[in-house]
């Protein structure tokens, strides 16, 4: 160190502080300032990237607010919907069942009468051939007890004395 003192030279230093200070000032105008302005810049454009971020990160989240409420409402327009085609299906079937039961009572009174008046004619109709058998019966008695004449004349007896008991 005493090697330094003793070869200390004073002009030597002041150039060498003179050249310093100009290569800082040099420095400072042609490369600080381009070099603080681009690390500026730099920590702008982050700033800004990350308040976009931050933009995208709450609309996002509006997005997804709103899909969800969407979805909400879709699923329930859906379930109204269903329950809707569920009252329309009841209310067809509850309808369709009426007129089914209409319809059947209907068709059993017609039934009925259809029945009723196959009745009545089948009652006619055995009317008619139990009249038919009983002339036809009564024929073929009359005829056996009119054959004869003595017959005929017991038969007359007989009407005759009906009459006057009556």
């Amino acid at each position: 160190m005493e090697k330094l003192i003793n070869d200390f030279s004073f002009g030597l230093f002041f150039w060498q502080i003179l050249l310093f200070v100009l290569l800082m000032l040099l420095l400072r105008k042609y490369a600080w300032k381009p070099i603080l302005q681009a690390v500026n810049e730099r920590e702008e454009g982050i700033k800004n990237a990350l308040a976009a971020a931050e933009e995208a990160k709450k609309e996002m989240q509006n997005v997804t607010a709103d899909s969800e409420k969407l979805l909400k409402e879709a699923r329930a327009e859906r379930e109204e919907m269903l329950k809707e085609a569920r009252e329309l299906k009841e209310k067809i079937i509850a309808d369709s069942k009426e007129q089914a039961k209409i319809e059947g009572d209907k068709m059993i009174k017609q039934a009925q009468a259809t029945i009723e008046s196959e009745k009545k004619a089948a009652v006619a109709d055995i009317k008619n051939q139990v009249a038919n058998l009983s002339v036809e019966i009564a024929e073929k008695v009359i005829k056996e007890q009119l054959g004869n004449k003595d017959k005929q004349l017991k038969l007359v007896e007989d009407m005759l004395g009906d009459i006057k008991l009556n």
